[in-house]
Formats: C-alpha cells, sequence, structure tokens
C-alpha cells in the first residue's frame, strides 16, 4: 500500500471513539488542523509514551487550532481502558478491521524477532483546515512525537 499524496484531500473516515461515537475527518473541515497518528496497539510501552507527550501538550496542540486523533487496531473497550490509565485527553477512534489504516497506506509487512507479520505502521499524517494532507511522518520516534508534530505545524501551517 502507498500513503496518500501530499496535497491531495486526505482520505476520508469515519470511525467510533472509545466512547462509542462516530467521529469523521469531514466534523473538523475549515475549524480544525487533525494530526491523525496510527499506532500499534493500546497499552503498550511504545504507544504509551506517544500517547502521554500528546497528553501533556494539548494546550499547544489546541493554541495551534489542531486536534489529534489516535487510531488503531483496538476495540472501543481496550482504548477506553487506555484513557483511563493515563488519563489521555483526546480522542481514540477504532479500526478493528484496519480499513482505515489500509486507506492511508499504513497496514503492511512488519518483522519482530525474525518473524513476519500484517500489522499497523506507526504513522503520523498532518491534515489542514482545508482537509488536504500536508504532511506524512513515516519514521516516529514516540519519545519526541508531540514536539516534532507541533514543530512542522509551527513552520508550514498557519
Amino acid at each position: 500500500m502507498a500513503f496518500p499524496k501530499i496535497g491531495n484531500l486526505a482520505p476520508a473516515f469515519t470511525l467510533k471513539n472509545q466512547d462509542g461515537e462516530k467521529v469523521a475527518l469531514k466534523d473538523f473541515r475549515d475549524k480544525k488542523n487533525v494530526v491523525l497518528y496510527f499506532y500499534p496497539k493500546a497499552l503498550t510501552p511504545g504507544c504509551t509514551t506517544q500517547a502521554c507527550g500528546i497528553r501533556d501538550s494539548a494546550r499547544e496542540f489546541a493554541k495551534r487550532d489542531t486536534v489529534v486523533l489516535g487510531v488503531s487496531p483496538d476495540p472501543e473497550a481496550r482504548l477506553q481502558k487506555f484513557i483511563d490509565k493515563h488519563e489521555l485527553n483526546f480522542d481514540l477512534l477504532a479500526d478493528e478491521e484496519h480499513k482505515v489504516a489500509d486507506k492511508y497506506g499504513c497496514w503492511g509487512l512488519k518483522k519482530f524477532m525474525g518473524k513476519e507479520y500484517m500489522g499497523l505502521l506507526r504513522t503520523t499524517f498532518i491534515i489542514d483546515k482545508s482537509g488536504r494532507l500536508r504532511h506524512i511522518i513515516d519514521k516516529v520516534k514516540t519519545k519526541t512525537h508531540h514536539d516534532d508534530v507541533l514543530n512542522w505545524i509551527d513552520e508550514n501551517l498557519d
């Protein structure tokens, strides 16, 4: 799978969040920039580091008219546990059949301890208020992800 093309409209989606409420990309059109980040599994060390960095930067994202949405193949109940355990302050979306991950080109072959399997590739997409894909981070560093995204927004979006 290939990533969507930068400059094009980001692929549309509607997914349920941790509360079972539908969240659609179009909900933010002309209102907010969207940081759509895909992570492999809730309640794991790397994903927790990444999510807590975003949680702790919530004010900075808000100052930039930016909403953050985390997407994983986890079911809604696991997402709610993740939010409760780490006091996360943004929506996590359940993509159990990885349809949205497929659209965004971040479901693919992974290797771990010599085994190959299909899974979610940690990737971040920055979408502007007009719904256009502006940037892709495919080499995500979980510890600095929030700062990397904020710096890119500061340098490239109004």
